[in-house]
């Protein structure tokens, strides 16, 4: 009977080992404000990553497909049923994280005798009448990390997910040295194209603290574009209509980074 905790510890250490193996191939998503909104942009050869959830609220995933559509259904349901009940204004992506998936990821996670979710999401809210944007990473095992605004932090004008820590931290540390806040959208999708660019080469390469040159990472981007498509939206403050979803064609997009690089 002593034995038991450590076993379930041990057992809790070998399905996270397990579940971050199946993520570290992850295609990056990067997620930022400009000055008409929040860009969510990525690269990849199969399927959709980018979705929308309610009128303000999209969320990017990278995992197992079939986890993803259960968890992006789940909140489609909560978001909907909350915003029939009550109205849409009530509708927070606080409250979807806190208080709907992240126990259901939790719960999964910690009952090692079931299937955890294989799943790393990333959610972006539109601010109401002036408030700050706000970008939400969801981790399979139910932790959340936001974009700061509480407890001292400064507040950060981006959100990241990336199949490893040391991607996710080096995209971070690029946003950080970027401002794109009063950008055009022009301006955005560069600075998350390189973004994308610095998660993926960190996915192969050793971890480092330094960023990669400016030519590396144009020429990645460049080799990259050549043979996967690229998946963006908007979430537009300036459309005046209660839908904010707006997704950006490949071939909109594609002229404007190549001839970047």
């Amino acid at each position: 009977m002593i034995e038991e905790p450590y076993r379930w510890v041990e057992a809790i250490a070998n399905r996270r080992e397990y579940i971050e193996h199946q993520l570290a191939g992850g295609s990056p998503i990067a997620a930022l404000s400009y000055r008409d909104g929040i860009l969510l942009f990525t690269l990849g050869r199969e399927r959709q990553k980018l979705f929308e959830i309610y009128d303000r609220i999209g969320l990017g995933g990278i995992g197992h497909p079939g986890d993803i559509e259960r968890l992006r259904m789940a909140a489609i349901e909560v978001t909907s049923t909350e915003g029939f009940a009550r109205s849409a204004d009530d509708v927070s992506l606080r409250r979807l994280a806190n208080y709907s998936l992240s126990p259901v990821l939790k719960a999964a996670f910690e009952q090692v005798y079931g299937p955890p979710y294989l799943a790393r999401m990333l959610f972006a809210e539109l601010g109401r009448n002036g408030a700050p944007n706000l970008f939400l990473r969801l981790d399979y095992d139910g932790s959340i990390h936001t974009n700061g605004g509480a407890f001292g932090r400064a507040h950060e004008e981006f959100g990241v997910i990336a199949g490893t820590a040391p991607a996710t931290a080096q995209m971070e540390r690029f946003f950080r040295e970027k401002h794109a806040t009063h950008r055009p959208l022009d301006d955005a999708l560069a600075i998350a194209a390189d973004a994308w660019a610095i998660g993926h080469l960190a996915l192969a390469d050793e971890p480092h603290d330094a960023l990669p040159a400016a030519e590396k990472i144009a020429l990645h981007l460049h080799e990259q574009l050549a043979t996967i498509s690229i998946e963006a939206a908007v979430l537009e403050r300036t459309t005046g209509l209660p839908m904010t979803w707006r997704a950006l064609a490949d071939q909109q997009i594609r002229p404007l980074l190549e001839k970047r690089v």
